[in-house]
């Protein structure tokens, strides 16, 4: 991956300020409220700052203002492919908002739905689909564990009706869905109908994650790269088509009373 060169000056002055204030990294976190994790991940250019972040570095070292400086840059810079960063953003985050028009979100995939999807591209060596497969599945936990997040999620209805893998495939992951939808209280499963014709969302699915401190960043995925942008002028953007994309879903309960109805035609 190209490494932002912004990104490696915010690691560096951060790396310098720490060790000149006699700092442990989980001293750092401890005065900044973040994870040492966190901390670590920044300091090595894994993680982008956010400008909560970049901000209380301020505060924590006394500066003029040189974080924040330099993270509003690493945001005006090209925005680099960095799914490898978003398992972390995924399992910090305390809401996602996620919109698809392709196919069943990854974190509500079954096994052999997300194994279809991937042989069917006809892109990956058999180890590597196994391997994406489960890093897929190990990312499902957060659904589930303590204090999961708010996880909303509007996928078009022609999601369910798109063929995947067999007919019983389907009917088993349209069921998962259901079931998801019905059972876990922080899952959220609303569908656009075929109805709504032309709407916003048409143009591509996204993901906008929400975190602890209230910021939020939005997350694109392509065939072969990923982006995650934080610019806010581009999220206040997302946020909007967002919020016209739920406009044209059916509710909660209507969405998963069509899930379930399109399941049984599966056969």
């Amino acid at each position: 991956m190209e490494r932002s060169s912004m990104l490696e000056h915010f690691a560096e002055e951060l790396r310098l300020a720490r060790a000149g204030a006699g700092m442990s990294q989980t001293a750092l976190a401890e005065a900044l409220s973040y994870s040492a994790a966190l901390v670590a991940k920044v300091e090595t250019g894994e993680r982008r700052p956010s400008l909560d972040f970049a901000r209380r570095s301020d505060t924590v070292f006394g500066g003029d203002g040189r974080f924040e400086r330099i993270q509003r840059r690493i945001s005006r810079e090209t925005v680099v492919p960095w799914f490898r960063d978003w398992p972390g953003i995924e399992a910090e985050a305390t809401a996602l908002r996620s919109f698809e028009p392709l196919y069943v979100p990854g974190l509500l995939q079954t096994e052999a739905y997300a194994r279809a999807i991937l042989d069917g591209a006809g892109l990956f060596a058999p180890d590597e689909i196994d391997q994406q497969v489960t890093n897929r599945l190990d990312r499902q936990p957060v659904l589930t564990r303590d204090r999961p997040p708010l996880f909303t999620v509007v996928i078009d209805e022609y999601v369910l009706r798109r063929r995947i893998g067999s007919p019983e495939m389907m009917r088993e992951q349209l069921r998962h869905l259901v079931k998801l939808g019905s059972t876990l209280p922080r899952v959220r499963i609303q569908v656009v109908p075929l109805s709504a014709g032309a709407y916003p969302g048409l143009d591509g699915p996204f993901v906008i994650a929400t975190y602890p401190q209230g910021e939020d960043v939005v997350y694109l995925e392509g065939q072969r790269h990923a982006q995650v942008i934080d610019r806010s002028e581009y999220v206040q953007q997302m946020v909007e088509i967002w919020e016209s994309i739920r406009g044209e879903a059916l509710s909660q309960q209507q969405s998963l009373d069509l899930i379930a109805e399109v399941a049984e035609t599966w056969t």
